[in-house]
C-alpha cells in the first residue's frame, strides 16, 4: 500500500522537498530515498554519503558551498532546516526560511550549491545526507546563523554551536570572493 504525504512549499529558488513513495506491508514500509536523475546536471563521480547525530538543543550551521550540493534525509527525530539564497543574481537572493522535515515523513530535501544551509534539532536527531563532492574543506564556508541581516526566522535563541558555527561572519563581512553566485551552478 503507498501512502503519500504533502510536503511543504519553499520560496528560494532551486530548494526541492521530495516526497517518498512509501509501500506498506505487515514487515514495515520501503520507499526509494535517491537517484542521481532526480538532479541532472550535476556531477555525480564524487558522491559522499554522511550522517550527523545531534544531541537536543544543538544548532550546525550555517554553511554554504560554491560547487556542492546537499541531500537531506532524517531518519531520527525531526529537525528545524534554516535556509538562505546567499546567490547574488538569484530572483530569491537573501530569502530565508524554516522547514521541518521529520523521519516520519522521510522527505528528502536538495540544497543546491550557493543557499546557505544549517539545522535545529530541538529533541534530538539523526540526519543522513548525500553531497556531490568528496569533503576537503575548500568548498566550506559559513555564515553567522542568527545574523540580523539574514533573519533565518529560527524558533530557538540560545543553541549549543560548535567553535565555527558561533564565530561565523555576518554576511556584511563577508569579502565579495568568498559569495556565491547563481550562474556558477548552471
Amino acid at each position: 500500500m503507498d501512502s503519500p504525504s504533502r510536503a511543504p512549499t519553499t520560496e528560494i529558488a532551486d530548494i526541492a522537498i521530495r516526497v517518498p513513495r512509501w509501500f506498506e506491508d505487515s514487515r514495515g514500509r520501503f520507499a526509494e530515498t535517491w537517484r542521481s536523475e532526480w538532479y541532472p546536471g550535476f556531477d555525480m563521480s564524487q558522491l559522499q554519503g554522511n550522517r550527523s547525530d545531534s544531541r537536543p538543543g544543538v544548532l550546525r550551521g550555517l554553511h554554504y558551498h560554491f560547487l556542492q550540493f546537499d541531500y537531506w534525509q532524517v531518519v531520527q527525530g525531526e529537525i528545524e532546516v534554516g535556509l538562505v539564497d546567499l546567490r547574488a543574481d538569484s530572483e530569491t537572493f537573501l530569502r530565508a526560511e524554516v522547514l521541518r522535515l521529520n523521519a516520519q515523513e522521510g522527505w528528502g530535501l536538495f540544497i543546491p550549491p550557493g543557499v546557505a544551509h544549517g539545522f535545529h534539532s530541538p529533541r534530538g536527531a539523526i540526519l543522513t545526507y548525500l553531497v556531490n563532492r568528496y569533503y576537503t574543506g575548500t568548498d566550506e564556508f559559513s555564515v553567522l546563523w542568527n545574523d540580523p541581516d539574514l533573519a533565518v526566522p529560527w524558533t530557538c535563541t540560545d543553541p549549543i554551536l560548535s567553535d565555527r558555527d558561533s564565530q561565523a561572519p555576518r554576511w556584511q563581512d563577508i569579502p565579495n570572493s568568498d559569495r556565491p553566485r547563481a550562474e556558477a551552478f548552471r
